[in-house]
């Protein structure tokens, strides 16, 4: 049972992130002191650490955060293996070499998740399919819609990331597959990003309307729409 435990309080936090005793206990079903006892062996084998917030007047709050050990319980892809690759592809075949590699991989999950989402017609459904494939690939993905129509798709683990800090083009790539396979209905904007400091990569999809508003590429909107004759 304490193994169990302790597994649903890294999953916990690394699904979301720095989070106080009384939070995680809310999610989990259990007793606050009984979190707290998971939280101080975990500490001890070096998992977790704490850091202490000021919040208004009174006492801070104690927020329970993974350290570095307790990242790397989840899986990385075998993370070693592929930078001794991608080392090597590099050294033979330079840098032309590392980008046909990555451009293969593109057209090759693009393919894929095209096929997955052929029978989806809404942005929405789009976006929440990603979301499952990408969690079937290890990156703990999940997506919400906001208020102002637009959707966000958030990974909350990269099984790739020690592979994709000596290649980032594999970043480069991922992002290039989103908008892909999403089309003309939306565009697509990382907003958090790992390699850039984020706890965790997170984009912004907002679907485009027919004949309205549509994105540049360097970022600016534009109407679609033909301007009327005098």
């Amino acid at each position: 049972m304490a193994d169990r435990t302790t597994d649903r309080l890294l999953h916990a936090l690394k699904a979301a992130g720095p989070q106080t005793a009384g939070t995680l206990a809310g999610r989990l079903g259990v007793t606050a002191v009984a979190v707290r006892q998971h939280l101080d062996g975990l500490a001890a084998q070096g998992l977790v650490a704490h850091e202490d917030r000021r919040e208004g007047v009174g006492r801070p709050r104690r927020y329970w955060g993974l350290a570095a050990a307790g990242h790397a319980r989840f899986p990385d892809n075998h993370a070693g293996l592929t930078v001794e690759l991608l080392e090597a592809v590099s050294n033979v075949f330079g840098a032309a070499g590392i980008e046909r590699l990555i451009a293969h991989r593109e057209a090759a999950t693009l393919a894929s998740y095209r096929r997955r989402l052929a029978a989806v017609s809404t942005v929405a459904g789009k976006v929440r399919t990603l979301a499952r494939l990408r969690t079937e690939e290890g990156y703990m993905a999940e997506w919400r819609r906001d208020a102002d129509g637009s959707f966000m798709l958030i990974e909350n683990h990269c099984p790739i990331c020690v592979a994709a800090r000596a290649c980032q083009g594999l970043c480069r790539s991922e992002l290039g597959i989103f908008a892909a396979v999403l089309g003309a209905v939306a565009t697509v904007t990382r907003v958090e990003h790992v390699l850039a400091g984020a706890r965790r990569c997170a984009y912004r999809i907002e679907p485009v309307a027919m004949g309205f508003d549509r994105r540049t590429r360097d970022g600016s909107r534009r109407s679609a729409r033909p301007p009327a004759r005098a």
